[in-house]
Protein backbone atom coordinates (compact mmCIF):
# COMPACT_ATOMS: atom_id res chain seq x y z
CA UNK A 1 0.00 0.00 0.00
CA UNK A 2 1.42 3.15 -0.41
CA UNK A 3 1.85 5.96 1.77
CA UNK A 4 -0.68 8.54 0.70
CA UNK A 5 -0.07 12.28 1.48
CA UNK A 6 -1.82 15.63 1.01
CA UNK A 7 -1.09 18.92 -0.14
CA UNK A 8 -4.24 20.55 0.36
CA UNK A 9 -7.30 20.38 2.99
CA UNK A 10 -9.48 18.95 -0.26
CA UNK A 11 -7.05 16.25 -0.48
CA UNK A 12 -7.29 15.18 3.14
CA UNK A 13 -11.03 14.60 3.11
CA UNK A 14 -10.74 12.64 -0.02
CA UNK A 15 -8.06 10.19 1.47
CA UNK A 16 -10.27 10.13 4.96
CA UNK A 17 -13.36 8.67 2.38
CA UNK A 18 -10.93 6.73 1.18
CA UNK A 19 -10.11 5.36 4.61
CA UNK A 20 -13.61 5.25 5.98
CA UNK A 21 -15.01 3.21 3.03
CA UNK A 22 -12.72 0.56 3.00
CA UNK A 23 -13.06 0.58 6.58
CA UNK A 24 -16.97 -0.25 6.20
CA UNK A 25 -15.76 -3.02 3.97
CA UNK A 26 -13.19 -4.69 6.25
CA UNK A 27 -15.50 -4.03 8.60
CA UNK A 28 -13.17 -2.19 10.72
CA UNK A 29 -12.71 -0.16 13.70
CA UNK A 30 -10.70 2.38 12.18
CA UNK A 31 -13.43 3.75 10.00
CA UNK A 32 -14.50 5.34 13.67
CA UNK A 33 -11.99 7.94 14.56
CA UNK A 34 -11.55 8.35 10.40
CA UNK A 35 -15.24 9.86 9.97
CA UNK A 36 -14.62 12.40 13.11
CA UNK A 37 -11.83 13.59 12.50
CA UNK A 38 -13.16 14.41 8.40
CA UNK A 39 -15.52 16.53 10.11
CA UNK A 40 -12.98 18.11 11.86
CA UNK A 41 -11.20 18.71 8.24
CA UNK A 42 -14.20 19.93 7.05
CA UNK A 43 -15.06 22.31 9.56
CA UNK A 44 -11.56 23.69 9.70
CA UNK A 45 -11.89 24.28 6.04
CA UNK A 46 -15.09 26.41 6.21
CA UNK A 47 -13.57 27.95 9.21
CA UNK A 48 -10.84 29.18 6.64
CA UNK A 49 -13.40 30.10 3.78
CA UNK A 50 -15.11 32.29 6.37
CA UNK A 51 -12.27 34.04 7.52
CA UNK A 52 -12.27 32.65 11.38
CA UNK A 53 -8.75 31.65 11.11
CA UNK A 54 -6.43 34.76 11.96
CA UNK A 55 -4.11 33.12 9.07
CA UNK A 56 -6.18 31.19 6.85
CA UNK A 57 -2.85 30.18 4.40
CA UNK A 58 -0.87 29.50 7.83
CA UNK A 59 -3.64 27.10 9.27
CA UNK A 60 -3.94 25.22 5.72
CA UNK A 61 -0.94 24.55 6.08
CA UNK A 62 -0.69 23.36 9.37
CA UNK A 63 -4.22 21.04 8.58
CA UNK A 64 -2.57 19.39 6.07
CA UNK A 65 1.01 18.83 8.22
CA UNK A 66 -1.01 17.96 10.85
CA UNK A 67 -3.17 15.11 8.84
CA UNK A 68 -0.29 13.88 7.05
CA UNK A 69 0.70 12.35 10.77
CA UNK A 70 -2.04 10.56 10.82
CA UNK A 71 -2.37 9.43 7.04
CA UNK A 72 1.54 8.40 7.39
CA UNK A 73 0.49 6.32 10.63
CA UNK A 74 -2.25 4.80 9.33
CA UNK A 75 -0.72 3.45 5.84
CA UNK A 76 2.44 2.79 8.19
CA UNK A 77 -0.06 0.11 9.94
CA UNK A 78 -1.46 -1.16 6.88
CA UNK A 79 1.68 -1.58 5.17
CA UNK A 80 2.60 -3.68 8.48
CA UNK A 81 5.16 -1.47 9.19
CA UNK A 82 5.66 0.62 12.58
CA UNK A 83 3.97 3.80 13.27
CA UNK A 84 4.56 5.79 16.14
CA UNK A 85 3.92 4.10 19.35
CA UNK A 86 0.47 6.11 20.27
CA UNK A 87 -0.86 5.27 17.21
CA UNK A 88 0.12 1.99 16.66
CA UNK A 89 -1.68 1.05 20.42
CA UNK A 90 -4.61 2.62 18.96
CA UNK A 91 -5.30 1.05 16.15
CA UNK A 92 -4.49 -2.49 17.73
CA UNK A 93 -7.38 -1.87 19.90
CA UNK A 94 -9.51 -1.27 16.81
CA UNK A 95 -8.84 -4.97 16.14
CA UNK A 96 -10.17 -6.16 19.32
CA UNK A 97 -13.43 -6.65 20.60
CA UNK A 98 -13.62 -4.67 23.67
CA UNK A 99 -13.30 -1.77 23.32
CA UNK A 100 -16.41 0.52 23.16
CA UNK A 101 -16.73 3.48 20.32
CA UNK A 102 -16.08 6.14 22.59
CA UNK A 103 -12.99 4.71 23.54
CA UNK A 104 -11.98 4.46 19.69
CA UNK A 105 -12.28 7.94 19.15
CA UNK A 106 -10.62 8.81 22.85
CA UNK A 107 -7.72 6.67 21.66
CA UNK A 108 -7.38 8.69 17.80
CA UNK A 109 -7.99 11.72 19.99
CA UNK A 110 -4.94 11.43 22.15
CA UNK A 111 -2.88 10.02 19.58
CA UNK A 112 -3.61 13.31 17.16
CA UNK A 113 -3.56 16.08 19.83
CA UNK A 114 -0.94 15.00 22.34
CA UNK A 115 1.34 13.90 19.53
CA UNK A 116 0.90 15.47 16.40
CA UNK A 117 -0.51 18.72 16.80
CA UNK A 118 2.28 20.21 18.79
CA UNK A 119 4.51 18.86 16.38
CA UNK A 120 2.36 20.19 13.26
CA UNK A 121 2.09 23.26 15.17
CA UNK A 122 6.21 24.01 15.65
CA UNK A 123 6.36 22.77 11.94
CA UNK A 124 5.07 26.13 10.92
CA UNK A 125 6.00 28.29 13.22
CA UNK A 126 9.31 29.78 14.83
CA UNK A 127 10.24 30.13 18.99
CA UNK A 128 10.51 34.00 18.25
CA UNK A 129 6.29 33.87 16.55
CA UNK A 130 4.75 30.62 17.50
CA UNK A 131 2.51 32.51 19.98
CA UNK A 132 0.61 34.15 16.98
CA UNK A 133 -0.23 30.97 16.68
CA UNK A 134 -2.46 30.71 19.54
CA UNK A 135 -5.85 32.13 18.55
CA UNK A 136 -5.86 29.56 15.70
CA UNK A 137 -4.93 27.01 17.95
CA UNK A 138 -7.20 26.87 20.27
CA UNK A 139 -9.83 27.66 17.62
CA UNK A 140 -8.57 24.18 15.90
CA UNK A 141 -9.46 22.39 19.17
CA UNK A 142 -12.76 24.24 19.54
CA UNK A 143 -13.91 22.53 16.87
CA UNK A 144 -12.85 19.41 17.77
CA UNK A 145 -13.75 19.99 21.62
CA UNK A 146 -17.67 20.57 19.87
CA UNK A 147 -17.31 17.21 17.74
CA UNK A 148 -16.81 15.15 21.02
CA UNK A 149 -19.74 16.83 22.60
CA UNK A 150 -21.95 15.01 20.61
CA UNK A 151 -20.64 11.74 20.90
CA UNK A 152 -22.59 10.61 23.43
CA UNK A 153 -25.97 11.44 21.24
CA UNK A 154 -24.65 9.18 18.82
CA UNK A 155 -23.91 5.94 21.37
CA UNK A 156 -27.42 6.36 22.58
CA UNK A 157 -28.51 5.58 19.23
CA UNK A 158 -26.09 2.47 18.76
CA UNK A 159 -27.38 1.84 22.34
CA UNK A 160 -30.18 3.62 23.72
CA UNK A 161 -29.84 2.73 27.64
CA UNK A 162 -25.96 4.36 28.06
CA UNK A 163 -27.64 7.64 28.97
CA UNK A 164 -29.24 5.71 32.32
CA UNK A 165 -25.57 4.37 32.43
CA UNK A 166 -24.35 7.31 32.36
CA UNK A 167 -26.42 9.09 34.59
CA UNK A 168 -26.28 6.39 37.47
CA UNK A 169 -22.43 5.79 37.40
CA UNK A 170 -20.66 8.58 38.28
CA UNK A 171 -17.49 6.78 37.88
CA UNK A 172 -18.34 6.60 34.03
CA UNK A 173 -18.40 10.31 34.04
CA UNK A 174 -15.46 10.68 35.72
CA UNK A 175 -13.25 8.59 33.15
CA UNK A 176 -14.78 11.51 30.68
CA UNK A 177 -13.43 14.20 32.81
CA UNK A 178 -10.12 12.92 33.56
CA UNK A 179 -9.75 12.37 29.60
CA UNK A 180 -11.12 16.19 28.77
CA UNK A 181 -10.49 18.07 25.49
CA UNK A 182 -8.82 21.10 28.05
CA UNK A 183 -6.48 19.15 29.28
CA UNK A 184 -5.23 17.50 25.90
CA UNK A 185 -5.41 20.70 24.19
CA UNK A 186 -3.64 22.73 27.32
CA UNK A 187 -0.30 20.02 27.51
CA UNK A 188 -0.83 20.01 23.43
CA UNK A 189 0.47 23.79 23.60
CA UNK A 190 3.15 23.44 25.94
CA UNK A 191 4.94 20.74 24.45
CA UNK A 192 4.82 22.35 20.96
CA UNK A 193 6.31 25.20 22.19
CA UNK A 194 9.01 23.00 24.12
CA UNK A 195 9.33 21.43 20.67
CA UNK A 196 9.69 24.41 18.47
CA UNK A 197 12.97 25.34 20.34
CA UNK A 198 14.45 21.60 20.21
CA UNK A 199 17.15 21.78 17.50
CA UNK A 200 16.57 19.66 14.39
CA UNK A 201 19.28 17.15 15.16
CA UNK A 202 17.18 16.19 18.75
CA UNK A 203 13.76 16.21 17.21
CA UNK A 204 13.54 12.83 16.60
CA UNK A 205 14.55 11.60 20.45
CA UNK A 206 11.97 14.91 21.90
CA UNK A 207 9.02 12.82 19.49
CA UNK A 208 10.11 9.35 20.78
CA UNK A 209 9.80 10.37 24.45
CA UNK A 210 6.71 12.68 23.91
CA UNK A 211 5.37 9.61 22.14
CA UNK A 212 5.91 6.72 24.99
CA UNK A 213 4.14 8.88 27.56
CA UNK A 214 1.06 9.63 25.73
CA UNK A 215 0.91 5.74 25.32
CA UNK A 216 0.98 5.74 28.56
CA UNK A 217 -2.46 8.07 28.52
CA UNK A 218 -3.62 5.35 25.68
CA UNK A 219 -3.30 2.14 28.14
CA UNK A 220 -5.51 4.36 30.70
CA UNK A 221 -8.09 5.20 28.09
CA UNK A 222 -8.20 1.32 27.32
CA UNK A 223 -7.95 0.09 30.66
CA UNK A 224 -9.82 2.69 33.21
CA UNK A 225 -9.83 0.90 36.07
CA UNK A 226 -12.06 -2.23 37.10
CA UNK A 227 -15.33 -0.87 37.69
CA UNK A 228 -15.34 1.52 34.68
CA UNK A 229 -14.15 -1.12 32.37
CA UNK A 230 -16.73 -3.82 33.16
CA UNK A 231 -19.74 -0.83 32.89
CA UNK A 232 -18.14 -0.07 28.97
CA UNK A 233 -17.96 -4.05 28.48
CA UNK A 234 -21.82 -4.00 29.45
CA UNK A 235 -21.65 -1.24 26.98
CA UNK A 236 -20.44 -3.39 24.02
CA UNK A 237 -22.43 -6.32 24.53
CA UNK A 238 -25.23 -4.17 24.04
CA UNK A 239 -23.71 -1.83 21.45
CA UNK A 240 -26.47 -2.27 18.09
CA UNK A 241 -25.28 -3.52 14.74
CA UNK A 242 -21.58 -4.15 12.61
CA UNK A 243 -19.03 -1.91 12.72
CA UNK A 244 -20.17 -1.24 9.17
CA UNK A 245 -23.48 -0.19 10.12
CA UNK A 246 -21.67 1.74 12.83
CA UNK A 247 -20.04 3.79 10.68
CA UNK A 248 -23.02 4.62 8.54
CA UNK A 249 -24.78 5.73 11.41
CA UNK A 250 -22.52 8.23 12.17
CA UNK A 251 -22.32 9.55 8.74
CA UNK A 252 -26.15 10.02 8.57
CA UNK A 253 -26.12 11.99 11.53
CA UNK A 254 -23.44 13.82 10.30
CA UNK A 255 -25.40 14.81 7.21
CA UNK A 256 -28.37 15.97 9.11
CA UNK A 257 -26.60 19.22 9.78
CA UNK A 258 -24.56 17.99 12.61
CA UNK A 259 -28.30 16.95 14.63
CA UNK A 260 -26.05 14.04 16.42
CA UNK A 261 -22.23 14.88 16.02
CA UNK A 262 -19.78 12.35 15.78
CA UNK A 263 -17.95 12.92 12.07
Amino acid sequence: MSMKQAETIDEVILLLDQIIEKSKIDQSNLGLFAILYREVTVRVKEGILAGSFQNGERMEKLDVIFANRYLKAYYQYQAKEKPSECWAFAFEQAEKFWPIVLQHLLLGINAHINLDLGIASAEVSTVEDIEDLKHDFDHINFILSDLVGGVEKCLIKIWPTLTWILKFTGKVDNFFIDFSMETARNGAWKFANEFVAVPENEREACTKLRDKRITEVARLVSNPGYFVSAIFKFIRLFERGTVAQKIIDMQIMEEKNMECVVA
